[in-house]
């Protein structure tokens, strides 16, 4: 375990040094959760163009569902793991870029976890009338994960952990809601 660590502290240090400050504020805003509430509405957009109010309704609770369940299993990792951050761990405090700073423990990404939870989730539900909606959604997701490496708040491990965890979320939450949408065409 501990020389998978010492790898994850090297490529953690390799890419979080690629960066430069001129891009610090750039990686910073897409960081952010505010920033992508424009997004947030065209994926609503997309979701009520390809189903009824009813099915939108089930949709959405899904959604805030499985946000909270992402991201609340992410708070129960990092306080039951309490794996430092990067800009926390002294053995890496004079080899790193610190743009920001969270809270003590970093393992796993919630950030990671909630982006990829909701590329898989819209994906299963939105791939077969938008065919390019999953790459599209997945490099958004990636983005996201990554700033959090250029910033230096997480390690690529709590990336990854955090990406499976969100996508194995967004596949579960995607096949209940597909499975509540077909029942509702059925009875109706």
């Amino acid at each position: 375990m501990e020389e998978i660590i010492q790898e994850d502290k090297k490529v953690f240090l390799f890419l979080n040094n690629l960066g430069d400050s001129s891009f610090d504020q750039f990686w910073m805003l897409i960081s952010s959760t505010w920033i992508w509430v424009p997004l947030y509405a065209i994926f609503l957009y997309f979701l009520f163009k390809n189903y009824q109010l009813r099915s939108l309704v089930f949709i959405l609770v899904f959604v805030a569902i499985g946000v909270t369940v992402s991201d609340q299993l992410a708070g129960v990792f990092k306080h039951g793991i309490e794996r430092l951050r990067p800009c926390h761990d002294p053995s890496l405090e004079h080899h790193m870029r610190i743009v920001k700073c969270g809270g003590q423990f970093g393992f796993y990404s919630a950030h990671a976890s909630n982006t990829f939870f909701l590329a898989s989730y819209l994906t299963i539900l939105l791939k077969k009338n938008l065919k390019w909606f999953p790459y599209a959604i997945f490099v958004w997701a990636a983005v996201v994960s990554y700033s959090r490496i250029y910033l230096g708040v997480h390690f690529p491990i709590d990336i990854l952990v955090g990406s499976f965890v969100g996508t194995l979320l967004g596949v579960i939450f995607g096949a209940l809601a597909r499975k509540v949408i077909n029942k509702q065409k059925i009875t109706s």
